[in-house]
Parts: C-alpha cells; structure tokens; sequence
C-alpha cells in the first residue's frame, strides 16, 4: 500500500475512460494516470474541431487542469508485471490496482498545442480546396461530411465506402435517413468501392477507385477505423487475456480474466457493444464503484456487474441535425441535432470531471 494506507491505482490511458476513472478515484486512492498526451481529447468533438478550430479550446482538456490529487505521468506503457507498470521512460510505477484504458491506438502528438495545430492545418486544407474527398463511410466519415457541406456548402464533397450501406455498426434505417441527409446536401457517395490507401498522396488530385472511376479532389482525409491500442500488450503477463482480435477480455465485473487486480475498460475490452463514448464513461464509473468496495476491503464483496444495453446511437450531421437510433425508433432532423449536434456533450464531458461546461 502507497502512504497513509492508500491503495495504489495506476491507469493507463487517458481517453474519456481513463480519465474519469482517474478523476473519480483520485480522493479514494493514491491515483497514476499514465498518458503519452499531456491532454483529454473529448473524441467525438474532432470533427468539429476540423472546421472550426476553436472549438477545440473546450474539448481538449489539460489532464492537470482537472486531476487536482492524481500523480500524472506523460509516458507510455511498455510492460506490465504482477506489481507494477513499466514506462517508456524508464519509470516503475508500482500498483495494488490497475486499470487498462489505452482505446485505439491515436496519433495525435503528445501536446496540446500540437494538436490545435493539426485542427489548424486541416482546417485550411479544406479552407483552400474547392473539393474533398472523405474515405471511409462509418461514423466519422458521415460526420465529417456533415460538418463540411453545412459549413462549406459551395465546396463538392465526396464520400467512399467499401461496404454496402454507411453507418454499418447500426440499423439500415438510421443508415437509409443519413445517406438521404448527406445526399439533399450535394455529397456524392459511392458505395461498395475503395481506394487504396498506399497511393494516396497529398499533391495527386486523381483517385482511381476499386469500381473503375476516376474521382477529383483538392484533398483528403481518410475516416476508417483505427487499431486497438493493445499490441504492447503481448509482451506482458495480460498477453493470455487477449482474444484473437486483440480484445482484452473481461468478466461480467470487468476485471480482466484471470486476475483479481486488474481491469479494462472502453474500447479495449471484449464487450459485445457498439464501441462508444458514452459507454466506454459507464465502464470506468462502474470500474470506480468497484475499486471503492475493494479497497474498502469488505469481507465477501460483491462487486457491480455491467450490462449491455440497445444499442442507441447518435450521429451528427452538421450543427444542427442529426440521426438517433433508440429501441424501437429512428428519427432524424433537427430533434437528434438539438440532442448532440450543437454542442456535442462537451459541456456535459467536462462536468463529469469536475470543469465548468
């Protein structure tokens, strides 16, 4: 045990997971929160962020400026034993806890100002072009296109997709709704084709698809899905808890399977659920609850178990509409944009760690 009798609790990864995590067990435990970003990155504020740069003075959030107890470390993870994690840097951070957090693997730079350049410079990229072209229909593709047609309307945008339909993690209906949404607004979306990836480059206006056309564009920007941050995994004892897609899998209490100490929550997890934020904000509360009953050490606990929901689904199209799945519903329009669209809950993100929205 840390001074004063306080359990240790290292967590690694500071996305929207780890991070409340952190801030809710920092008065409970003696809390490490081991990042490579000197930042939270509220994830779902991004593109937004790409077409209005200041947006991102609210979404990306100094992990100083809300952790006021927890000890943050700027470093990545490289090794994990039975009793501490081992750091790039060559740090020990000794845990009686540990919570594994690191989502998908992100390449964004370790500083904030770093990364308001970025949202700079892509800004300007789409500022300067007359036509983009957006790879990959998923939720970041959808809504990427969205904020450029309803902030740019004069601009040509076209969006690709190799699979049959957009937004293929929910209903066809929420997908039907967005492609008509995107298509009223003037974006030319192709279905079932792909470009290659390996040919991209930012000077050649010309993309070849898979299908035979030719697509003109002043620029890029390629929306598919990143990997699980979990690959450094394998070089430590949680190697054997990893599935064959690189899941760590956890029991109904989301400890890791296997271990009595160690837990995982968001993306990395094996949980059968539509990987989201919101939900990715209910393990780490959950996780919090149980580390509480840990440390308290109570004889027989009975730790909280997470249940899977409906999947409900939010997808922004523009400032001001949206698409909602709910059990049994699916609306689009202007109801689901006054439920995300106009601020993207970074008001209610930054509550939740204890800011001012």
């Amino acid at each position: 045990m840390a001074a004063a009798g306080k359990a240790r609790v290292v967590v690694v990864g500071g996305g929207v997971a780890g991070s409340l995590l952190a801030k809710t067990m920092e008065r409970h435990a003696d809390v490490v929160l081991l990042d490579p970003k000197e930042y939270l990155e509220i994830p779902w504020a991004e593109l937004r962020s790409t077409v209005e740069p200041s947006f991102a003075e609210r979404s990306l959030i100094y992990h100083k400026d809300y952790l006021t107890d927890a000890t943050i470390v700027t470093s990545s993870a490289v090794d994990i034993t039975k009793d501490a994690v081992l750091t790039a840097d060559g740090q020990s951070l000794p845990y009686d806890y540990l919570v594994i957090a690191t989502g998908h693997a992100l390449t964004s730079p370790g500083s904030r100002d770093d990364r308001v350049k970025e949202f700079q410079r892509d800004n300007q990229k789409i500022e300067s072009s007359d036509s983009v072209l957006i790879i990959g229909g998923g939720p970041t593709g959808v809504e990427l296109a969205g904020e450029i047609a309803v902030d740019y309307p004069q601009k040509k945008v076209t969006l690709i997709h190799r699979g049959p339909r957009l937004l293929e993690f929910i209903g066809e209906k929420a997908s039907r709704k967005s492609l008509d949404w995107l298509t009223s607004k003037k974006v030319d979306v192709l279905l079932q084709q792909s470009v290659d990836l390996g040919s991209l480059s930012d000077t050649e206006k010309v993309y070849k698809t898979s299908g035979g056309e030719t697509i003109t564009a002043d620029c890029h920007f390629v929306c598919i899905g990143k990997p699980l941050s979990s690959s450094w995994l394998n070089d430590t004892i949680l190697k054997e808890s990893l599935d064959n897609k690189g899941r760590v899998m956890v029991e109904k209490d989301l400890r890791v399977k296997g271990y009595n100490n160690v837990f995982a929550i968001g993306d990395i997890t094996d949980i059968p659920e539509i990987k989201q934020g919101y939900l990715a904000q209910k393990h780490a509360l959950l996780v919090a609850k149980n580390l509480k009953l840990l440390i308290k050490g109570s004889p027989n606990t009975k730790l909280s178990t997470y249940n899977t929901g409906f999947p409900l689904a939010l997808v922004s199209l523009g400032r001001n509409e949206g698409v909602a799945q709910f059990p049994y519903l699916t609306i689009s329009g202007c109801l689901p944009g006054k439920i995300k669209s106009r601020d993207l809950f970074i008001s209610k993100t930054r509550k939740q760690i204890g800011l001012n929205g």
